[in-house]
């Protein structure tokens, strides 16, 4: 039996695509915003106008990743998940699928590939001594 995808939403189980995490991104940092906002902020680097960026938000609020307040005559949007919670789940689907649920083999897979730098050994290093204590 496959693993269920994680929840975006309570009932959604939809996974968030590239475009719509762009969104999100924005969202997480600056959250509550119109969707004029949203399209400034996210529009600009993506070359997206103010429709697709309304598309973009219709879809997850349909997903139940994000909430829509009226504010006057406009939306203002805020996420239901955490980062924390989407990245955690993204990182264990990404570990699940291509390392077998093992992280020592994605940790060897970048060393070997010389994509991490000393620092991120480092810093890799104090987190796995942390993680000991």
């Amino acid at each position: 039996m496959a693993e269920a995808e994680p929840d975006i939403g309570p009932d959604t189980g939809e996974r968030i695509t590239e475009a719509e995490h762009a969104v999100m991104e924005v969202l997480w940092a600056r959250a509550p915003l119109s969707a004029t906002a949203v399209a400034h902020a996210v529009g600009r680097e993506r070359g997206w106008g103010l429709a697709t960026v309304k598309t973009l938000l219709s879809r997850l609020v349909a997903k139940q990743a994000i909430a829509t307040e009226p504010e006057g005559r406009r939306f203002l949007y805020t996420p239901l998940i955490a980062r924390t919670d989407y990245l955690g789940g993204e990182s264990k689907r990404l570990v699940d699928r291509l390392f077998g649920g093992r992280a020592a083999p994605l940790f060897a897979h970048l060393a070997e590939a010389e994509a991490l730098t000393s620092a991120d050994i480092a810093e890799i290093e104090a987190l796995l001594k942390e993680l000991k204590q």
